[in-house]
């Protein structure tokens, strides 16, 4: 009998998640810092954990058994990792190490949410194969957090790499592209957006569907997970005016290196999605079908 237990269940991946498993009947505990911000998840289905805290882990662990755990929780605002290594660090590799520690102790598979920022962005449309090189803080913690589990003896585990989640839960913390791009266009704001960086924009719904997927099949190993269009931001952001019906003329094509961002970006990343088709059905979602759902 499966029960799964996700991890910064508030996020929107998290709440995408434990959505799909309450619809399903599926037996979970939602798990996060504070409170529940679900209306979807019962009460009684949620419990307030701190990852980053071994007594913490180790007490829920033992006390609810889980089978399998889903670890969304993370610090992904890639410039606020280079200010904040320390804190990048604590949540995105040692909670991982408390994690695996305690999972192993009851037996149970450990699946991590990792990125496609392990890559430098040279050649694009990663396979699960192609050796990382990652170019920043943010790129190097998944990076060593992944090593956590592909250095271990233990082989229960998997690990879902992703790219740019779309889509919209209530009481979101941050906002994302489309709903951005969509706001910026319609009071006709004029908007630079860089055209030298180029991702495959993931609908969460289809992502929380392949994470669980995994779990169902009992599938271990690295799978690459994102949508089925390498863009460029600028053509993103050009389609969904285009979609709308907005005015795009004020949109402006700029540079990556005239934004000084503090973080390194991979200038081209995008998966290829041979193994998740084959292995797992996974049929994601184009632009224009996030943006009807949306």
């Amino acid at each position: 009998m499966r029960k799964i237990l996700v991890t910064g269940a508030n996020g929107l991946l998290g709440q995408k998640i434990i959505n799909q498993l309450e619809k399903n009947g599926q037996e979970y505990i939602a798990t996060g810092r504070g409170e529940n911000r679900n209306p979807n998840c019962p009460a009684d289905k949620y419990v307030s954990l701190d990852i980053t805290i071994p007594s913490e882990v180790e007490a829920c662990f033992q006390k609810l058994k889980p089978t399998h755990i889903i670890n969304t929780a993370a610090m992904t605002n890639v410039d606020a990792c280079e200010d904040d290594v320390e804190g990048c660090e604590l949540l995105n590799v040692k909670a991982v190490e408390i994690l695996w520690k305690e999972a192993k102790r009851i037996n149970a598979h450990l699946q991590l949410l990792s990125t496609d920022f392990v890559f430098d962005g040279k050649q694009g449309d990663y396979k699960e194969t192609d050796e990382p090189n990652p170019l920043s803080v943010y790129g190097k913690s998944k990076l060593d957090a992944e090593h956590i589990l592909t250095n271990d003896e233990n082989t229960n585990w998997s690990i879902v790499r992703t790219i740019i989640i779309l889509g919209k839960t209530p009481g979101m913390s941050r906002s994302n592209i489309l709903l951005w791009a969509k706001g910026a266009l319609e009071k006709g704001d004029a908007l630079t957006i860089v055209d030298d960086q180029f991702r495959a924009p993931t609908w969460a719904d289809d992502l929380a569907w392949a994470c669980i997927r995994i779990v169902e099949l009992g599938k271990r190993g690295i799978y690459h997970i994102c949508g089925p269009e390498t863009l460029s931001i600028l053509e993103i952001v050009n389609r969904v005016g285009k979609y709308y019906g907005l005015n795009t003329d004020l949109i402006q094509p700029i540079k990556s290196e005239s934004l000084n961002q503090k973080a390194k970006r991979p200038p081209k990343t995008g998966f290829d999605l041979s193994k998740a088709k084959n292995d797992l059905g996974y049929a994601p979602k184009t632009l224009e079908e996030i943006l009807e759902r949306l």
